[in-house]
This record gives structure tokens, C-alpha cells and sequence, in this order.
């Protein structure tokens, strides 16, 4: 009996250390990706170390990524090519060419003879992952998702260094417009004829692909395929939780409130962002969840926000005032 008493409490005991380790390892990661948001990359990339080290090395994918961009951004070639090597020769076998090709993170190591090696094995994870899938449907809607994404991820640095309202600024954005509209005749071609496809036929990022053109597009084709999006998460071929940023967005085009405050707002004058209108900011926490995304405070706090439901009430409250003015 003491044998089997001990058992258990070593098991206890486990098992307690393994989630305070985890706990620690999400706060650290926390901690890391706030540093890498200040630009503050050295010090992103020590505090990933540190989470990491919590699991003895071991990462969940999308912190593994982060942490090589960090690395990246600091200069430090080695680790940040020995997490992507890594990512990429694990069990999960990081397949997200079209992502990794284009990430402006990761260009110091372009010149580097090992990262035409890396997309090999990038782009080899893809190809097997896509084995069954419709191959051309799938390189089109990768394309088509390098265009969205590439021209989008420019806009920081050519507003940091031009200004949010420069003739540079503006033609970027006349960029993406013109971008946005060929990109959606595509997509309303696929979505007209094969209905909303599932990630069983054009994989994970293909299925993201026509979520985020039609997130880019105008309320009036949004309001078009809104009802065949939710069709879609019904019957497991689309995100729930990109339905519900597609959801927010259209309420807010429509004059409506937003409901899992996934739209932000920035004010002209001061550069400050802050949530849109949101209906019951009390219990947004409670409707996130049901779709499976994080809490506000997380989430806003990529935009280096923090939670006020007051604050907030108070500044909706302001806006719809002056709508009606």
C-alpha cells in the first residue's frame, strides 16, 4: 500500500509540476511576444529561450515560429535558422510555404545557403500534406494569398518611415485596393461554382485564402457570401472564429455594434487605437470563447491596448453621438 500511496503522489506531483510549467511557459511566451511588439528583439528572443527551456526545449509551433523571427530581427542567424529547421524536420512539419517565403522577418536570412534548403523541406511538407488535394485550386489560392498578405505586410514599415498620411502611404494602399479587387474575382469565381470549400480539398491556408479576401472586400459582397460562410463553419468547412470577424465586420459596415470586438479602431489625430463599438462589452470574454478565440486583453494587447469596459463604454457612447450629429 505505502508502494501504491507513493505512486500516486509522484504522479500528483507530476503532473502539478507539468501544469505549473506550462503555466510558466504561457507567461513567459506572453512576455516574449509584448517585447517583439516594442521591437525590442534580443530581448523577445531571450524571454522565448526562457519559455521554452519551462518544457525542456520543446515549443508549440507558432511560439517556435515567433521565436525564429525574433532571432531573425536580431541577428542572430544561428537560432533563428535552428528553430526553423526544427519546426520544419519535426513531427509537425511546418508546411506553410506561401507564409514563410514572403515574412519580411526573416529576410536576413535569405542570403544564407542554408534558407533555400529550408523552403525545400518547407515546400516538400506542403506537397505531401497536399497529396489528395485539388493541386491547381490549391496554387492559385496560394497566390492569391502571397498578394493579400505581402503588400499588407509593407504597410508598417512604410509608415514608420513615410507617415500614416504620405503620398506613399497612399499609393501603397491604392496597391492593395487594385490587388484586393483581382484577387476577388477569383474568388467569387470558386465560391459561385464549388460553394465554400473545405480544408479537406484546398487545405488549412487555401480555406483561410477565401476568408480573407472576402474580409477585404465590400460590404456588399460580404453581405453576399456572410450566409454561405455560416453554412460553411456549420458543416466544418470554415473557421468559427474568422466567421465571427467576418460577423463584426459586416455589423459595423451595416451601423450595427460588433460582438466579439475583433475590429479596431485608430483615432486620426492622436494614432491611439482602441475597440469599435461592441454590443454587451461586459461579456465579450464569454462569446469569444464559444468560437474559439482568446480573451480581449490578449488580444487587443497587439495593438498595445489594455481592457477598459468603462473606458470603453464611454468612447462608443462618444462615437455614435457624433454619427448622429
Amino acid at each position: 500500500m505505502k508502494q501504491l500511496l507513493l505512486s500516486i503522489f509522484s504522479l500528483l506531483f507530476i503532473q502539478f509540476s507539468f501544469a505549473q510549467n506550462n503555466e510558466k511557459y504561457a507567461e513567459l511566451v506572453k512576455e516574449a511576444w509584448s517585447l517583439y511588439q516594442t521591437k525590442e528583439f534580443q530581448q523577445s528572443a531571450e524571454k522565448y529561450k526562457e519559455a521554452f527551456d519551462q518544457l525542456e526545449g520543446k515549443a508549440y509551433p507558432n511560439d517556435r515560429y515567433n521565436a525564429a523571427c525574433s532571432y531573425a530581427l536580431a541577428t542572430d542567424v544561428e537560432n533563428a535558422f535552428f528553430h526553423l529547421f526544427r519546426l520544419a524536420e519535426s513531427r509537425v512539419k511546418y508546411k506553410n510555404y506561401a507564409h514563410i517565403s514572403i515574412d519580411p522577418d526573416l529576410e536576413i536570412l535569405h542570403k544564407d545557403e542554408r534558407w533555400e534548403k529550408l523552403l525545400t523541406i518547407v515546400k516538400a511538407n506542403k506537397e505531401e500534406y497536399e497529396k489528395d488535394f485539388d493541386k491547381p485550386l490549391v496554387a492559385m489560392l496560394d497566390t492569391i494569398y502571397q498578394l493579400d498578405q505581402s503588400y499588407r505586410m509593407q504597410i508598417g514599415d512604410i509608415e514608420a518611415k513615410y507617415g500614416r498620411d504620405s503620398e506613399e502611404m497612399k499609393k501603397h494602399w491604392a496597391l492593395i485596393n487594385q490587388t484586393d479587387s483581382a484577387n476577388l474575382i477569383k474568388i467569387k469565381e470558386i465560391l459561385d461554382t464549388r460553394g465554400w470549400l473545405g480544408a479537406n480539398i484546398i487545405g488549412g491556408q487555401g480555406n483561410s485564402t477565401l476568408f480573407l479576401v472576402i474580409q477585404h472586400a465590400d460590404l456588399e459582397t460580404q453581405e453576399k457570401y456572410l450566409p454561405m460562410m455560416r453554412e460553411a463553419v456549420k458543416q466544418g468547412n470554415a473557421s468559427p472564429g474568422s466567421l465571427a470577424l467576418l460577423e463584426d465586420r459586416v455589423a459595423l459596415r451595416q451601423g450595427k455594434r460588433q460582438i466579439y470586438g475583433s475590429q479596431i479602431g485608430r483615432d486620426p489625430e492622436t494614432g491611439e487605437h482602441y475597440v469599435l463599438p461592441l454590443t454587451d462589452p461586459e461579456n465579450v470574454n464569454e462569446r469569444r470563447k464559444e468560437v474559439g478565440l482568446g480573451p480581449i486583453e490578449d488580444y487587443i494587447s497587439n495593438w498595445n491596448m489594455t481592457w477598459n469596459v468603462e473606458k470603453h463604454k464611454k468612447r462608443t457612447e462618444q462615437i455614435e453621438s457624433e454619427k448622429k450629429e
